[in-house]
């Protein structure tokens, strides 16, 4: 089996690079278990002080796995978005998103549960779940604590695309730069935080998070629950039957 999600560890920075060019980075079982292997590995590995996850493609993430959800199902989809989310946030090392080209619905949940989110001005976002008679259930524990009231019914309720501009305005990303400079903004970014001393770096996180982290505990499962019930819908599941076929077509 290809591994999708691989993992480097090089000048104190442990980078994990999402690699699933057949469905475009889509968050399938095999994607998220790897990620969350990966995120477990650089949490504890001594070498690295930050983690940075970024994609191999010119997509960051296309979302759930809608051939999963319309064959296998998502009960063990919904569950594993709410771990990776919690893995991003309870991680002891800062960690920082990468964002380049298109984020859709779920994706948009690791861009969230990042520390820093730095995202090229063309990338472009969506939280498209209303088109297909679904909620962006799992993934609003992050999302929606990072938004204003406004932008999280705007955003959650017309499923409209928005910029890396936008993103930044909305409070979804920490920084925009022009696609060029993305890489140097990047690098900027993680110097700065290895110039933190680990112990600092991850008492802070935990003060910062700690109320983020008690509600994915306390509704996570909840959550997931209604996202694969959602999911298992006739009215979901002819939706993304129909997403399906026009995009073969």
């Amino acid at each position: 089996m290809t591994e999708l999600v691989h993992l480097d560890v090089a000048d104190g920075v442990a980078t994990i690079t999402l690699d699933s060019p057949h469905n475009k980075n889509a968050l399938s079982q095999q994607l998220t278990g790897e990620l969350l292997e990966q995120l477990e590995a650089a949490g504890t590995d001594d070498a690295a002080r930050v983690i940075l996850i970024r994609s191999a493609l010119d997509v960051f993430c296309s979302g759930a796995d809608l051939s999963e959800a319309t064959t296998v199902g998502m009960e063990v989809g919904a569950q594993r978005m709410v771990d990776v989310q919690r893995a991003i946030v309870a991680n002891p090392k800062p960690v920082v998103a990468r964002v380049a080209g298109a984020v859709r619905a779920g994706g948009i949940g690791i861009v969230a549960a990042a520390d820093i989110s730095v995202a090229g001005a063309e990338s472009s976002f969506a939280l498209t779940e209303v088109r297909l008679g679904l909620a962006a259930a799992t993934i609003s524990l992050t999302v929606v604590p990072r938004l204003t009231d406004r932008a999280a019914a705007y955003t959650f309720l017309t499923g409209n695309t928005f910029d890396g501009l936008e993103a930044s305005l909305l409070g979804l990303v920490t920084l925009t730069v022009p696609d060029d400079d993305l890489d140097s903004a990047v690098a900027t970014m993680l110097e700065s935080l290895l110039k933190g001393v680990p112990q600092g770096l991850h008492e802070t996180k935990k003060l910062l998070n700690r109320e983020l982290l008690a509600d994915i505990d306390a509704r996570g499962k909840d959550l997931a629950t209604l996202s694969a019930t959602l999911f298992g819908s006739p009215i979901a599941q002819e939706a993304m039957q129909a997403f399906l076929t026009r995009r073969k077509g």
